[in-house]
């Protein structure tokens, strides 16, 4: 691809974002009453990375401002999905920790997903996507890269 034409990228940073607004509609279809996508993706985050990041962490991880990832981690909190504690290195900042009911949640969600994911599977070539996916990978490691050096 030549360098000077962002048009390739841009077709499939295009698809991938329209792609990530269709499935948050069958997520938040799918989640509890009152959780949106910004809360089940805190508790993905937490079950794909560990426990105990610092709220500052969360917010950097997601893009977003310290005060949003507070009000997500307070929602969360409030339901019992999360919790956070004092930090053991820093008494200024605080933890959060996933727990039981969070994880519950998270599996309960990805299992009412399951139906709409096999009518999904049963409309593509499932062995092309999954092909895909390691460049996908790679392009988020590329990008999370990118944005940590930032």
């Amino acid at each position: 691809m030549p360098e000077n034409n962002p048009f390739p990228l841009f077709e499939i940073f295009n698809e991938i974002g329209i792609i990530e607004q269709l499935s948050r509609a069958r997520l938040e279809a799918r989640l509890p009453d009152g959780m949106i996508a910004p809360h089940f993706s805190v508790l993905n985050h937490l079950i794909r990375v560990g426990d105990g990041p610092t709220p500052i962490k969360l917010a950097r991880a997601f893009q977003v401002p310290k005060t949003s990832m507070t009000h997500t981690l307070k929602m969360l909190e409030k339901r019992g999905m999360v919790e956070t504690r004092s930090n053991p290195d820093d008494g200024r900042s605080k933890q959060v920790w996933l727990t039981p009911k969070g994880r519950e949640t998270r599996d309960q969600t990805i299992a009412a997903l399951a139906q709409d994911f096999s009518e999904l599977a049963q409309g593509i070539d499932m062995e092309a996507l999954i092909a895909i996916q390691p460049a996908l990978t790679g392009l988020r490691k590329h990008l999370d890269a990118s944005r940590d050096k930032s």
